[in-house]
């Protein structure tokens, strides 16, 4: 059952439970002489329980009007039902609410008035003062220090929650900060040492005899690869450690010519499409299309490649189709398609990969977050 449908269920069984209580104490009729119930008397018992549906809304309102609707009652000349059974539900929820001192002071008031009341009419002042007041202030007491109990656990409850969900933050940080450290430490350097070595390569070759042209162009692909991997690198370390993002859609032109010079022929479509796209959707979508490109390069054989963006209302489509033929394994089958998949899920969007109609395809729908 939905929490809404619980609470109204609740209210529900309340309202028939104030409204039998009054309705049975009216018919006892304890009084001496007797008044006796009237048809009157029962429309009285409906309206206190009514009263009981407002509570979660209105809790002074409802504390308010059902005081004064006892006060109405007794002056209409109906049995005696009590004080504090008419209206306890009415002070619990007001003193649940944060309301104490309304309910108090109602509570109070009451009292007073039915005291006096009582007394000028003649009633023993020993059963009076000894016995029923005490007896109903007690039952108001009750229900009012119940009520400030239930607020209260509940106001602590809160609290805790708040501090796990701080401390769970801190410890997401704190783990942040240690992959931060470790990808530095470790791939930085590495990566470094093959950029420097790729240079000192290029220069050996720069003094070889001619005929080593493709050596030359791998050793500049090497070290162009290693320069671009150490760029991405410092990004994700600045990304981990609340610094500036990672790549986003504006930087695709620099994505697409690293992949032109390992000779594969891009196109581009619909680039506009990617204005103002939140900056997480524009990261996402950039590793994606990287991604699917790196696969290409590896994997395919094939010499031309397209992605085309795609802005709908509510969401950007990225797709990258080559021509590199239909066969052989699904591209990224390992943890390339299973990360591009992840990606897309963290915003609730998804990836699909398969064979097109000259190669293969990869397509992810990625959601866009409208205007707030």
């Amino acid at each position: 059952m939905k929490p809404s449908h619980r609470r109204v269920a609740v209210d529900a069984a309340l309202a028939v439970l104030v409204a039998v209580s009054v309705g049975v104490a009216a018919a006892a009729d304890l009084d001496v002489p007797a008044v006796g119930a009237g048809p009157g008397t029962y429309v009285f018992v409906v309206a206190f329980g009514a009263l009981v549906l407002g509570r979660r809304r209105w809790p002074v309102a409802v504390l308010l009007a059902s005081a004064g609707l006892l006060l109405l009652y007794y002056a209409s000349g109906n049995p005696s039902v009590g004080l504090a059974v008419p209206v306890a539900v009415a002070l619990y929820s007001a003193a649940e609410a944060g309301r104490t001192r309304w309910a108090a002071g109602v509570g109070l008031a009451l009292l007073a008035v039915s005291t006096a009341m009582r007394l000028r009419e003649g009633d023993p002042v020993g059963l009076l003062l000894g016995y029923e007041l005490a007896s109903q202030a007690g039952l108001m007491v009750a229900v009012v220090a119940l009520g400030d109990a239930v607020r209260s656990r509940r106001r602590e409850a809160a609290a805790a929650a708040a501090e796990r969900e701080r401390e769970a933050a801190a410890r997401v940080e704190q783990e942040r900060l240690r992959i931060a450290r470790e990808l530095h430490d470790v791939l930085a350097h590495t990566l470094s040492v093959v950029t420097l070595h790729g240079s000192l390569a290029a220069e050996a070759l720069d003094d070889a005899p001619p005929d080593v042209p493709a050596a030359r162009s791998a050793v500049a692909a090497v070290r162009d690869a290693a320069g671009g991997a150490s760029r991405e690198l410092r990004a994700t370390v600045g990304l981990l450690r609340g610094g500036d993002p990672v790549p986003g859609l504006d930087q695709l032109d620099g994505l697409v010519r690293a992949s032109a010079a390992a000779g594969l022929d891009i196109r581009v479509e619909g680039a506009d499409a990617s204005a103002g796209v939140p900056a997480v959707v524009a990261s996402t979508a950039y590793r994606i299309v990287q991604e699917s490109l790196t696969n290409v390069l590896r994997h395919s054989g094939a010499g031309t490649a397209t992605v085309r963006l795609d802005r709908g209302p509510a969401e950007l489509t990225v797709r990258i189709c080559d021509d590199g033929g239909r066969s052989g394994a699904p591209r990224g089958a390992g943890f390339g398609l299973a990360g591009m998949r992840e990606r897309a899920a963290l915003l609730g969007g998804r990836v699909e990969a398969g064979p097109g109609r000259d190669g293969w395809v990869v397509e992810a729908v990625l959601p866009v977050p409208g205007p707030s």
